[in-house]
């Protein structure tokens, strides 16, 4: 079944809407406060940072996702609400609270996220304030603007749209994402919402989405570090009328190969705006003995500083992605085994290849290489 990229974002599926304000959170005056909200309730899932420092924003949403439903999800950015005690737990919940107010919907329906500076209080009042023009403005051209307000360091707006064939009905799955730096593959490593017109359960929803996010945010890194604040929901408010989803079959593979695709381009443009990154790199790792071991090993190779270094300064240096490779202290990973192959370096899209000669699996992993620029942006990160 064909699957075809069309035009839009979050709000191109049936009966969602967007929008977004600059609350004042950000100093530069920027959008800094979105919303995305579904007309009819929605069923939802959502997977979370692996990081035991959790921000309040994110405790809630877990917290509120426990009967898998959501029709609202507010995210600020400039602020990341983690590390900011018990009124930290506070101002996120309040602002479910009134978002879900304005509304006229439940509190527990409402997700909140967050995403900029660890450790200073949220400026809640600016969230108070700017909410009633936040959800007054909500309509379906709004998907841009609420791309563009969760960004931080990013430098490129991140969104996908796709449409598939679901048993004669029309389906669309739209995608906005946020992420440049600390950005390591533990789920979540950035921030991701995704909306469709799908029906579908809330069991068969969690697990296509924990299959797209192993297949794609779990597969990129750009500096090792796994955030405090991330996070990827989905929400499912069953608009297209197409036969619900309740059992894996024809129609949930269906699905599930159009919500990897989302998934995997949203990812793959994550790493293409890594902090300082001139380079994207896919590391191909092959004849492993699973899966599981191919992306380990393709995993040490792209969080390797001296590999990312080699590739920003264009040198093939075969003995660092050997010495990665190894590093895991796999007794078979070895110089009798490995093959290692490279695209020309100088090239914007390199790959690195590497045959394990152990098995049948293998996994791609995508990062970035490692720059100056990137230094700089985190020396000033304030």
């Amino acid at each position: 079944m064909s699957i075809k990229v069309i035009k839009g974002g979050v709000t191109q599926p049936k009966r969602f809407l967007a929008n977004a304000v600059a609350s004042g959170i950000k100093r530069s005056g920027k959008l800094d406060l979105a919303l995305i909200y579904s007309e009819t309730p929605a069923v939802s899932a959502a997977v979370f940072t692996k990081n035991s420092v959790k921000a309040a924003p994110l405790l809630v949403s877990q917290k509120h996702l426990l009967n898998h439903k959501a029709q609202a999800i507010v995210v600020n950015s400039g602020n990341a609400n983690c590390f900011t005690g018990r009124f930290g737990m506070i101002y996120a919940e309040r602002t479910t609270e009134l978002i879900g107010k304005l509304l006229r919907i439940p509190k527990q329906d409402v997700i909140v996220s967050s995403t900029g500076i660890i450790g200073k209080p949220l400026p809640y009042v600016k969230i108070l304030n700017a909410a009633h023009a936040l959800v007054q403005g909500l309509s379906k051209t709004g998907a841009t603007k609420a791309a563009t307000a969760i960004m931080t360091t990013d430098t490129k707006l991140k969104e996908i749209t796709v449409q598939v064939n679901l048993g004669g009905k029309k389906i669309i799955i739209g995608g906005c994402a946020k992420g440049s730096g600390m950005i390591a593959p533990n789920m979540a490593t950035m921030l991701a919402f995704i909306t469709t017109d799908a029906a579908i359960s809330a069991k068969m929803l969690k697990q296509a989405l924990q299959k797209a996010t192993e297949l794609s945010f779990n597969r990129i890194t750009v500096d090792g570090c796994i955030s405090t604040n991330d996070m990827a929901v989905i929400m499912a408010n069953g608009q297209a009328q197409n036969e619900p989803i309740t059992h894996p079959g024809k129609s949930f593979d269906i699905f599930c190969n159009a919500l990897n695709l989302v998934c995997l381009d949203l990812a793959k443009k994550i790493v293409l705006d890594g902090e300082g990154a001139t380079k994207f790199i896919e590391v191909i790792v092959s004849e492993a003995r699973s899966e599981k071991q191919a992306k380990n090993i393709g995993l040490a190779i792209a969080n390797s500083p001296l590999v990312k270094t080699a590739a920003y300064g264009n040198n093939p240096n075969w003995g660092r992605v050997a010495a990665a490779a190894g590093s895991l202290g796999i007794r078979k990973v070895c110089e009798e085994n490995l093959k290692i192959k490279f695209s020309p370096f100088d090239k914007k899209h390199i790959k690195i290849m590497v045959d394990l000669n152990l098995g049948q699996h293998q996994a791609t992993v995508y990062t970035s290489d490692l720059s100056y620029e990137y230094v700089r942006i985190n020396v000033a990160y304030t």
